[in-house]
């Protein structure tokens, strides 16, 4: 007689391979995306306070407060005014993405002291860079910084913040005051020209909102054509 002993080791060994699968993407999907952060508050510009963050694949959220904001009773706390900020989300090009991971990566993840500890320089706006993924959380505050690097991040988080001002105007005067868009394009199309306003792939959308409204001036609408058509080059 052959007695039959069912093998509650493989049995064993098989649920904890499924618990461990279920509980690695469990955990997988509650991990942060890595995300590179941009802050300024900087007084004498406008806006004079801004955010930005990019997730990796692109996808980016911005705030901002102008000064006319500030003037019309909003306090200087940020906690306290968030919802009456101006407030978007866009996605950037996929060059623009991952080049702030790359430079990230080469300013060693925002790590230590960014800023050139010049005591000479002009102040040009408390700035923040923070990167967050999983396990890891770091950010530094400068006002200048000598780190290449750094430099570029910055001057790629304040073109972005720059064409979402623009994108933020265009919005209003498309749904409030059709007639004003022409103005604001045509200094739009001038920045760009001049190669002022280089991040203008987050608009795409918006533009050919633009282009597609029968209500709006052809003299628009041609403008906003010929923005689209940079946007997809980054405004080269």
């Amino acid at each position: 007689m052959v007695i039959r002993i069912p093998c509650l080791a493989g049995r064993y060994a098989l649920s904890f391979a499924l618990v461990y699968s279920l509980c690695s993407a469990a955990t997988a999907q509650q991990a942060p995306a890595p995300t590179v952060r941009f802050t300024l508050d900087f007084p004498a510009s406008d806006p004079l306070h801004y955010e930005i963050s990019i997730l990796s694949d692109g996808h980016g959220s911005y705030s901002s407060r102008t000064r006319a904001e500030v003037d019309a009773g909003l306090s200087s706390d940020p906690a306290r005014d968030a919802i009456e900020s101006y407030q978007t989300e866009f996605t950037a090009s996929y060059a623009t993405a991952a080049r702030i991971f790359e430079l990230s990566r080469q300013a060693h993840y925002f790590e230590g002291t960014i800023d050139s500890g010049k005591t000479n320089m002009a102040f040009m706006g408390a700035k923040t860079l923070s990167y967050e993924a999983a396990n890891h959380s770091t950010h530094a505050t400068y006002n200048y910084s000598s780190l290449p690097a750094v430099r570029e991040l910055t001057e790629i988080f304040q073109d972005l913040s720059a064409s979402l001002e623009f994108g933020r105007r265009l919005d209003h005067d498309l749904h409030y005051q059709k007639l004003a868009l022409e103005d604001e394009l045509k200094r739009m199309e001038e920045m760009v020209n001049e190669g002022h306003l280089q991040e203008i792939f987050p608009l795409a959308p918006l533009l050919q909102k633009i282009v597609d409204d029968p209500a709006i001036m052809n003299v628009s609408r041609s403008r906003a054509q010929r923005l689209l058509a940079k946007a997809g080059t980054g405004g080269k």
